[in-house]
């Protein structure tokens, strides 16, 4: 891969996370600036009415710091997905986005939930999980990572503070480590080294004994591009 297409994929991972971080700013901004108050457009469990919030709740932030909280690890999270996962990115985001949102409302109080948090929990659940499951030097790297930045998040699975939503927590970070499982194939796969048959023979003489590899001398001088 030449140096012109990693810089072109460099970009490109970084659209959708600048994307969806500048949307959440932008309609909270028009929630402040015209009065408006979109919280009932949140998951309302168990109403036909509240699950509409399935597919918007992302999207709506009861305050400013509950906006920039979710703001930073939204983005370095999507940027890993986008990075590592590129193949099923779109799906892990739309799919896992729907069914977290779809669980919480099947589980959750009677009380709209809100918040980018869900797909920061879904996204550090399966980018976490992933890289577990792959054992991939760089993906556990970034696991681990992620546990040393965002770790305090595990805790707020459960109901420790009045106010949040700890069932959407939940719900998302359990169809992360689904989603986890179910595209333990996909994205950056560790590969193991496969011989071919003359590889193979090549190493053992014929008493069945390792040869090394003869490395040829290198030249006194050569040229680089």
């Amino acid at each position: 891969m030449n140096e012109e297409n990693q810089l072109k994929i460099s970009k490109s991972i970084f659209i959708v996370p600048i994307v969806f971080v500048v949307s959440i700013w932008v309609i909270y901004w028009i929630e402040i600036q015209f009065d408006f108050n979109f919280n009932k457009y949140g998951v309302f469990p168990r109403t036909l009415d509240g699950f509409k919030g399935v597919f918007f709740t992302h999207f709506i932030h009861s305050n400013t710091s509950h906006l920039f909280n979710n703001s930073i690890p939204l983005f370095v999270l999507l940027s890993s997905l986008f990075y590592f996962y590129k193949d099923v990115a779109f799906k892990v985001l739309l799919l896992g986005g729907f069914f977290s949102g779809f669980l919480t409302w099947c589980i959750a109080r009677e009380s709209y939930h809100i918040g980018a948090s869900g797909i920061v929990y879904l996204l550090f659940s399966f980018v976490f999980f992933s890289g577990m499951i792959k054992k991939h030097f760089r993906l556990v790297a970034l696991s681990l990572i992620i546990i040393f930045l965002y770790g305090s998040m595990i805790w707020y699975v459960l109901p420790i503070k009045e106010g949040m939503s700890w069932e959407g927590h939940l719900s998302s970070f359990l169809v992360g480590l689904i989603f986890a499982f179910i595209f333990k194939n996909k994205g950056i796969v560790k590969k193991e080294h496969q011989f071919t048959e003359t590889e193979f023979d090549t190493m053992f003489d014929e008493n069945g004994n390792f040869v090394p590899p003869v490395l040829e001398e290198e030249n006194e001088s050569s040229e680089v591009e």
